[in-house]
C-alpha cells in the first residue's frame, strides 16, 4: 500500500487541521491505518490509529476528545480531524497501514507493527 499525507500547515493554538492519508494499491478495506507523529528531538509516537471497521479506533491520551479520526473506503483515504491545536502538537505527522487479518481486531499504536508508511506532513502550531 502506497500513502501520500497532505493537510499539515502552520496553525494559532486552538486552531483546527484536518489531515488526509491517501492509500493507493490492493487491499485497502485490509489495512489498519494508523497516524504517528515525531517532533524534533523526540522518538516517533502513535497519535491514533483506526481499524478495518471504523468504529474500532484508538487515540493516545494526549489527543483524546481533541484528535478524531475517520476513513473512507470509497476514497480509500483516512482523515485525521485536529481541533483545539497546541504547542505540544507540533511534529511531523505520518500516516502508516499494515494488515489486519481478523476483522474484529482493533488496531495497534505501535509502530513497529505498520509496514508501509508515507512521507509525512508537517503541522506546526504557534502564535
Amino acid at each position: 500500500l502506497q500513502l501520500v499525507e497532505s493537510g499539515g500547515a502552520l496553525v494559532h493554538p486552538g486552531g483546527s487541521l484536518r489531515l488526509s492519508c491517501e492509500a493507493s494499491g490492493p487491499n485497502f478495506t485490509y489495512h489498519g491505518i494508523g497516524w504517528f507523529r515525531q517532533a524534533p528531538g523526540k522518538e516517533r509516537e502513535g497519535v491514533s490509529c483506526i481499524s478495518r471497521r471504523s468504529g474500532d479506533t484508538r487515540y493516545a491520551d494526549s489527543v483524546k476528545g481533541r484528535f478524531t479520526i475517520s476513513r473512507d473506503y470509497t476514497k480509500s483515504t483516512v482523515t485525521l480531524q485536529m481541533d483545539d491545536l497546541r504547542p505540544e502538537d507540533t511534529a511531523v505527522y505520518y500516516c502508516a497501514a499494515y494488515i489486519i487479518h481478523d476483522p474484529q481486531t482493533v488496531c495497534v499504536l505501535n509502530p513497529q507493527s505498520f509496514d508501509s508508511w508515507g512521507q509525512g506532513t508537517q503541522v506546526a502550531v504557534s502564535a
